[in-house]
């Protein structure tokens, strides 16, 4: 791609599209109704927003606070256990209640959906024996990553795998972890 300099000062000429070895056949209607040059990109756009958009993406990458996962989880399958019912959250200055879709599988894989009526989505989380992904409006910026470095305040959440593959067939699951309580129905 060839890239031409923008003239800014209205007091240059600009060369005719015959005289004018920069400008190609066809380029001579690229040219500003102003009678200046302007920058453009092949597909017509100028290349000033073409750079500021690869700026924005490329600064919202590297400073965004929230942790991609590249982690694979297991999808699940026929045999994996399927409950749904309520959640009851509550520490001393939050009490939440939401709709529960707990999903595990035999090898200890698990996946927890709290929302609050169709379409919102409070917490997503996923887990395995050794990586969990959290995600969510509850969740914040959410987080991933190996389940010992989890932040202190996501620990009780993440210990609710294994009060599930452990208790598989109850209705009511009751799990206290610090200040945090969950209450579970189904």
């Amino acid at each position: 791609m060839r890239v031409r300099r923008a003239v800014s000062n209205p007091e240059l000429p600009i060369p005719s599209p015959q005289s004018s070895p920069l400008l190609q056949r066809g380029e001579a209607d690229q040219l500003a109704p102003s009678g200046h040059a302007t920058r453009l990109a092949s597909n017509g756009c100028p290349l000033g927003l073409e750079f500021l958009f690869a700026l924005a993406i490329t600064s919202l990458c590297v400073t965004s606070c929230a942790t991609v996962s590249s982690h694979e989880f297991s999808q699940p399958t026929a045999d994996w256990q399927t409950k749904t019912g309520q959640l009851m959250y509550r520490t001393p200055t939050t009490t939440l209640i939401g709709e529960a879709l707990v999903r595990f599988s035999r090898t200890g894989d698990f996946q927890l959906t709290v929302s609050k009526g169709p379409g919102i989505t409070l917490l997503s989380l996923r887990q395995d024996s050794s990586f969990a992904e959290v995600t969510g409006a509850f969740a914040r910026q959410g987080w991933s990553g190996p389940v010992q470095k989890a932040p202190p305040e996501l620990r009780g959440w993440l210990a609710l795998r294994d009060q599930f593959v452990h208790a598989r067939d109850q209705k009511t699951l009751r799990y206290i972890s610090g200040n945090e309580t969950f209450l579970f129905r189904f």
